[in-house]
């Protein structure tokens, strides 16, 4: 279910509506904090296990429909969801605002896929707990405790989730070159999962687009910088 964040729906008649989507594992909570301090409204939009790019679009689509041009923002797989709604969507759109994009086009070979394939077999294997284990032991102190509170939180539609956004087919260059509103990206240089060489494609193939970089320490530290550097570059970029 999305998830409002102040301030108050009713202050939509002066401002635009960020719609933020998580990542892969990853839920609204993190959303809400990754687009937080932005001064605009936003609603972080929770993971749905029976369909999990469906229901990304399906609250895009409520969100456009309630408030009107809506800011369409994620992380990760919700960035590209996010690009591909805008495309299909460029009226009820305002802009994009795209944290660490993964992929682009087929995920056969990217490293955000592979960790998803992974994980859901570690999860087949050992059960939750003993994943969450074994992720702790490779990965930095912040993103081991981000990723053991979401996947909790997610609980028994981590399973699903994984297993859809790790075939799911990201923007193609041709795709973000008809993209018609602005989009601002920010991606970390130092990310191997999210590689910036991502970034740089969807920057350089969209018509109007910013890149703003930042590094995994300042990440873990603040992870509301993702939204605040995105939304600078996407403020830059509209009239």
């Amino acid at each position: 279910m999305p998830r409002r964040q102040p301030p108050s729906p009713t202050r939509r008649a002066v401002e635009t509506v960020i719609v933020a989507l998580p990542g892969t594992g990853s839920d609204a909570d993190f959303a809400a904090r990754a687009f937080a301090n932005t001064d605009l409204p936003v609603i972080a939009v929770d993971p749905d296990g029976t369909g999990l790019i469906s229901g990304y679009r399906r609250a895009l689509d409520d969100a456009a429909r309630r408030w009107g041009p809506i800011v369409a923002a994620g992380v990760s797989i919700g960035a590209c969801v996010a690009v591909h709604w805008a495309i299909d969507n460029p009226e009820q759109c305002a802009g994009v605002l795209a944290a660490l994009p993964p992929w682009v086009g087929d995920p056969a070979t990217a490293p955000a896929a592979h960790s998803a394939h992974l994980t859901l077999d570690l999860l087949h294997r050992l059960g939750l707990e003993e994943t969450i284990t074994s992720m702790e032991q490779g990965s930095p102190p912040w993103l081991a405790a981000e990723l053991a509170r979401s996947w909790r939180a997610v609980g028994d539609q981590l399973e699903p989730i994984l297993a859809e956004a790790a075939t799911y087919h990201a923007p193609t260059t041709e795709a973000i070159s008809r993209l018609r509103v602005p989009l601002a990206i920010t991606a970390a240089t130092d990310d191997p999962v999210h590689p910036y060489a991502v970034a740089q494609t969807w920057r350089a193939h969209a018509p109007t687009a910013t890149l703003a970089d930042i590094t995994l320490a300042e990440l873990g530290a603040d992870p509301s910088v993702l939204g605040r550097r995105a939304l600078e570059g996407w403020r830059s970029l509209c009239p």
